[in-house]
């Protein structure tokens, strides 16, 4: 009965927190995905999960963009749909072209996005553009309301690799990675 009122929800236009269905995802790196407080594997793991369901994503980061981001750059593709440095785009978060710049790249409205910062004010930012924000603060409740919001069960969410390849935080240097520490 649930999966049927969801894909109900889904197919009216209603996500299933309630408001409209949430096509994409944008998350910062340092503090989210890697750093104190990330967990990579079970984050890495749902965004892999989200991504095969459809769900458009990418990382928003105020890195500067230098050679030291490659790593970066090299999620695109087999972790995220885009990368965006604020560096090389010109606008840094909070500012709110940052977060449409990045939805337009994913083709989408804000309104369609969740934003995932470890920084309130860039997640106030998030949400003052019209996305929704999730802030992380090192828990796993972050976790918890990705789920909520895209309708997810983590306990169903596998460890993020594909067939033998490694999962990205273990192939790209993610949370080993010195230097990533911009938000």
């Amino acid at each position: 009965m649930r999966r049927a009122r969801a894909a109900f929800l889904l197919r009216s236009g209603i996500g299933t927190y309630g408001g409209p269905v949430l096509r994409g995802l944008v998350l910062d790196v340092g503090g989210v995905l890697v750093g104190p407080g990330s967990d990579p594997e079970t984050l890495g793991s749902l965004v892999c999960h989200l991504r095969a369901r459809g769900v458009r994503t990418a990382l928003l980061s105020n890195d500067p963009g230098r050679p030291s981001a490659r790593w970066l750059h090299d999620l695109e593709g087999p972790f995220v749909d885009r990368v965006v440095l604020s560096g090389e785009a010109g606008v840094a978060k909070p500012h709110p072209e940052s977060y449409a710049f990045v939805a337009r790249l994913l083709e989408l409205e804000p309104g369609e996005c969740v934003f995932v910062d470890d920084l309130l004010v860039n997640v106030r930012g998030a949400a003052a553009a019209g996305m929704v924000g999730v802030h992380h603060d090192g828990s796993h409740e972050a976790l918890a309301e990705l789920a909520v919001l895209f309708g997810v069960d983590l306990e169903q969410v596998d460890d993020g690799a594909v067939g033998d390849a490694e999962p990205w935080w273990r192939c790209r240097g993610g949370p080993e990675l010195e230097g990533e520490t911009e938000h």
